[in-house]
């Protein structure tokens, strides 16, 4: 009985662990192989793709940075990254905690209207914005950019933020009124601290979000100068239909990937923790 039962548990256990072995196999091959590639001349890659190249070199990730302007790309990513996510939080901190704690005529259906704006396609923004953005003569600007991307995040960071606030007991805003705390007081020295673990968990996921973003960037700047490193790596790509660049391609993916995995290894568990707390919160 005991021989079935375990028999039993290893296939299952098998049929578990196998297709998420093979789907990490899936995911993993085509990024090694394109940081393998990153190191090979044009000559190996055609020679021999799959193998390993006879000695690493830096010439792709030279010429990515230099003939293609990938610095200026990721300068402009860096900004475009920074300004949006702290200023998705400058927006969404203070209106999750109104909507949370300051109960008002509506309030509720404030809260409705920003769950149901994750709903809505963002794509059926983008030509209102692309005019908008025209009027206030911040097209082709990556702070108009920036701002665009904030405002595409703030219902999904109010969701979670209002999650984590909701759980924070009111007896320790009344204590701090009765000190003398401000309403902003109390939301810059007591609420923003103890929801901290939902701040880094969207400030992280956002950047992500905005680091890879590629077709509202593509909309709404149009210079070669403004352009983000998707926008670089794309017009790599088409070059390298026509000078056979592949191995600049595969340099420049290679510089546009890696602070996305370092990111997300280092803070892997802190982002599982904060959006099961949000979930178990809410």
């Amino acid at each position: 009985m005991q021989q079935k039962k375990s028999v039993g548990q290893l296939l299952g256990r098998a049929g578990i662990r196998i297709p998420l072995i093979l789907w990490s196999i899936a995911v993993l091959y085509p990024i090694i192989w394109m940081f393998i590639g990153s190191f090979k001349s044009n000559g190996e890659i055609y020679a021999n793709p799959w193998g390993m190249p006879d000695q690493f070199n830096f010439e792709n990730f030279k010429s990515a940075w230099t003939d293609f302007n990938i610095d200026t790309s990721v300068f402009n990513s860096l900004i475009v990254t920074a300004l949006g996510a702290v200023l998705t939080l400058v927006l969404a901190i203070p209106t999750a905690y109104a909507i949370e704690r300051l109960r008002f005529r509506g309030s509720r259906i404030l809260f409705t209207l920003y769950i149901s704006a994750m709903m809505i396609p963002m794509v059926l923004g983008w030509i209102p914005l692309f005019f908008l953005l025209q009027r206030f003569n911040l097209l082709d600007n990556i702070y108009g950019l920036a701002m665009v991307y904030a405002v595409s995040q703030l219902p999904f960071t109010i969701f979670v933020l209002t999650s984590f606030m909701s759980t924070i007991p009111k007896s320790l805003e009344e204590s701090a009124s009765m000190d003398g705390l401000s309403p902003y007081g109390i939301l810059l020295k007591i609420i923003t601290p103890l929801s901290m673990s939902g701040i880094i968990t969207v400030t992280i996921m956002n950047a992500i979000q905005f680091w890879n973003e590629y077709f509202m960037a593509l909309i709404f700047l149009q210079s070669e100068g403004n352009y983000t490193l998707a926008l670089a790596i794309d017009y790599i790509s088409n070059e390298a239909e026509y000078t056979n660049a592949w191995g600049t391609l595969f340099a420049s993916l290679t510089i546009a990937i890696i602070p996305v995995i370092v990111l997300y290894a280092i803070f892997q568990q802190r982002i599982a923790k904060g959006m099961t707390e949000g979930a178990i919160k809410g």
